[in-house]
């Protein structure tokens, strides 16, 4: 297929295209930029693509295409609540016009990055399944549920959106983010000796790999669309439902010499939840992740010591919310977080 995939100079967008690409298909991506440069290691091979905004793209940018993969998004908690009215403005009303774009130009799949924070307060008891009350707490897990139900609105018997729910991510990418719990724990844990936790550390969390994120939706691009079509799939493994301060102890397993420091000085956390991923397993027979948070631990920490991540670049070239704070300080963007001209 010829696939557009936006978001794809992100953390998971860079991991995603060579994927993609092996998998046979010709990838054309669509980024606004604004991280392209977060990189540890070796600079990225990037796909060709469009360099412009979400909320600037045109029918030009869909035509031609075959399927789209929707990554592109302010993509943490604290960027969502600190402007949470660009928040909705990109992931959610960019996001549908992005749909509707891509359903008249006769796109016939579109895969969409939703997050399992849609379940939010769902507690640490039973494994939530897709079909279980959505509770989202913030208004980046906000804006992905309304995304959810206007693509819904727009699927027919030619356009088929998909709503991949993805766990928490980790892992390695050469576009790095450390303000994601695995990668930041470990972070801390090489640089101070510490891994710092700043909850109590009892809030539930699923986690996934990043490569397994993108081996889930190459698998989603090519299955059967009655096993996938207007449906949302939960991605990750169940054997990755652990506890924070679980997260916490296996990296200190997996970092020698750290220890776990756990100050609960912002006290409980009320996102809290163990997901079920049986139904995409169902649905695309013979998938399954690969990797388990332990081994995630590992290979960031043998990453961020090959390619001598430095205190600065982790709170500042790694960081979503320092990033934009810095491009907006410098004046390269402007309120809207668009590049000015």
């Amino acid at each position: 297929m010829r696939v557009l995939l936006t978001g794809h100079q992100g953390y998971l967008g860079t991991v995603m295209a060579p994927v993609l690409t092996a998998a046979g298909h010709e990838v054309v991506g669509l980024d606004a930029g604004l991280f392209a440069d977060c990189v540890l290691g070796p600079a990225p091979a990037d796909p060709s693509g469009h360099r412009v905004d979400l909320r600037d793209v045109t029918a030009e940018h869909v035509a031609g295409v075959d399927a789209v993969i929707h990554l592109a998004a302010l993509s943490n908690d604290p960027l969502g609540s600190l402007a949470p009215e660009l928040t909705y403005d990109i992931n959610h009303h960019a996001s549908v016009r992005l749909a509707r774009l891509a359903r008249d130009a006769g796109v016939g799949r579109f895969l969409y990055a939703s997050t399992c924070s849609v379940y939010g307060a769902a507690g640490g008891g039973d494994l939530v399944g897709e079909d279980a009350p959505l509770r989202p707490v913030t208004p980046y897990a906000e804006s992905k549920v309304r995304v959810e139900d206007d693509l819904h609105a727009l699927a027919d018997g030619d356009f088929t959106p998909v709503f991949m729910r993805n766990a928490t991510a980790f892992g390695y990418s050469p576009r790095l983010r450390a303000d994601i719990v695995l990668n930041n724990l470990v972070g801390h844990a090489l640089l101070s000796g510490e891994v710092l936790v700043l909850s109590d550390g009892t809030p539930w969390r699923p986690l996934v790999h990043a490569a397994d994120i993108a081996r889930a939706f190459t698998a989603a691009l090519t299955a059967p669309r009655e096993a996938v079509h207007d449906r949302a799939f939960n991605i990750g493994s169940e054997i990755n439902n652990v506890t924070v301060a679980e997260i916490a102890e296996q990296v200190a397993e997996a970092v020698s010499g750290s220890k776990v420091v756990i100050t609960g000085e912002t006290g409980a956390d009320p996102r809290s939840y163990r997901v079920d991923f049986s139904r995409f397993r169902a649905a695309v027979p013979g998938f399954d992740c690969e990797w388990t948070v332990k081994q995630g631990a590992l290979e960031l920490a043998d990453a961020y010591r090959e390619h001598r991540l430095t205190q600065e670049d982790f709170e500042r070239r790694f960081t979503r919310l320092a990033v934009l704070r810095a491009a907006s300080d410098a004046g390269v963007v402007d309120d809207t977080l668009r590049w000015r001209r």
